[in-house]
């Protein structure tokens, strides 16, 4: 297939598709996905081998966030009935963190619900991040505020933060139909900042609210120009009880060609396989790791995963090794870049071409960073009911498949054992 083999040349040097390629890998059939998805495991394998580095969540507070989030569960609005809790203490998050390094975590991500940190809440995170350092030598730590005021990301480097993430989740011309209590451009200069500080920058999407394909393609490009070094990739759960409960779009077919397409346009980067594999990917989550060269540890931040020792053995049983803690994620170039705080701007391509530097995940609903609500409001679809979406196809007769969401029982915020 000369559009695949193109893609592989242009992956391996590091040289970026076009626009009109990347809409014609999402546009492949299903009799061409498996050529699709060892096309773009020559680009993964190139850059990362056969590692897949592990990530584990912890939300540091759950629940009430003032913003107004359609995919969200723990937007104020929602009645998804999820864990809700106030800031859990450092030595507690990093009991939680601990469970998560000892299943084989290289990142743990702390996350908090609502628009932004105040200064107290930085304080907060700063001790957490030094409780969790003292106690795992070598760990990186994300942080997932919400949007950042001026000097916050400083005080969070300052305080060990490795990277800092911020979704763009969809794409700036549909932006204000998801959330409208902020903008696309703030989350873009939330990223901006963490970058400026020496942080590495995680950032990524959501597939599944009813965007089209151009939608798909406008935030993966977008995210290229951002050029943060992770982007994770999430794919919506519909939890009831929020505005896109019933956006069922997505197939097992569908994800892992949004994940190639990704893969394409980001060839060196940090492609992270986040909230929702298991309710979208199902038995199909071991062909992803073809893709993708990251993936999140058990349990999201509202919503359970698979069990993090299934996670182990799906990963050994693809063929796939665990990433170590004395192994660099990034390629040299990139990783040089980001060591010396000037970015990857130097480089012929990457995930973008600008200045910049990357955690993620959507968690169970909501995304690392912003989610919140503002009361109850009519369900949203992203695109027109004529636009090139998929028809909501999880199950052999059309129906989706909602026994596979499951809110957090345990873990952080609760006085059961972490899935880890």
């Amino acid at each position: 297939m000369d559009l695949l083999n193109t893609l592989v040349d242009k992956g391996l040097r590091r040289e970026l598709p076009t626009r009109e390629e990347a809409l014609a890998v999402l546009a492949t059939s299903d009799d061409e996905l498996l050529d699709v998805v060892a096309a773009a495991g020559k680009v993964r394998r190139q850059w990362f081998g056969r590692r897949v580095k592990l990530n584990y969540l912890v939300n540091l507070k759950s629940g009430l966030c003032p913003e107004d989030c359609s995919y969200c569960s723990q937007r104020l609005g929602s009645k998804a009935g999820i864990l809700k809790y106030t800031w859990l203490k450092p030595e507690e998050a990093s009991k939680a963190a601990a469970a998560g390094v000892a299943g084989g975590a290289k990142r743990v991500c702390l996350v908090a619900s609502g628009r932004g940190p105040t200064d107290r809440d930085v304080d907060r995170v700063t001790k957490t991040i030094e409780a969790i350092k003292g106690e795992n030598e070598g760990i990186e730590v994300c942080a997932c505020l919400g949007l950042l005021s001026d000097g916050q990301a400083d005080r969070l480097r300052s305080a060990g933060a490795d990277a800092y993430n911020h979704n763009l989740n969809t794409s700036e011309e549909t932006y204000g139909a998801i959330t409208t209590t902020h903008t696309y451009a703030d989350r873009v200069e939330t990223v901006q900042q963490a970058q400026a500080a020496g942080l590495s920058a995680c950032s990524g999407l959501i597939a599944g609210m009813g965007e089209s394909d151009k939608d798909l393609t406008d935030v993966v490009f977008a995210l290229r120009d951002l050029d943060p070094d992770s982007v994770p990739v999430n794919f919506l759960i519909p939890f009831e009880g929020t505005p896109l409960a019933k956006e069922w779009n997505l197939t097992p077919q569908r994800c892992l060609r949004i994940l190639a397409m990704v893969r394409f346009v980001c060839p060196d980067v940090e492609v992270r396989l986040a909230g929702g594999r298991e309710v979208h990917l199902r038995s199909m989550q071991p062909l992803a790791l073809h893709l993708v060269n990251s993936i999140f540890l058990g349990d999201y931040l509202t919503s359970e995963g698979q069990a993090g020792q299934a996670d182990l053995d799906m990963i050994t049983d693809a063929g796939f090794e665990v990433e170590g803690a004395g192994t660099t994620t990034l390629p040299r170039h990139r990783a040089d870049a980001l060591a010396g705080g000037c970015g990857t701007a130097a480089e012929p391509a990457g995930c973008g071409t600008q200045e910049s530097a990357g955690c993620g995940s959507h968690g169970g609903g909501g995304g690392c960073g912003p989610c919140g609500g503002h009361g109850e409001q009519e369900p949203v679809a992203v695109a027109d009911a004529d636009a090139d979406v998929p028809a909501g196809r999880t199950e052999a007769n059309g129906a989706p498949r909602t026994d596979l969401v499951a809110v957090r029982r345990r873990g952080a915020g609760t006085d059961l054992a972490p899935n880890a």
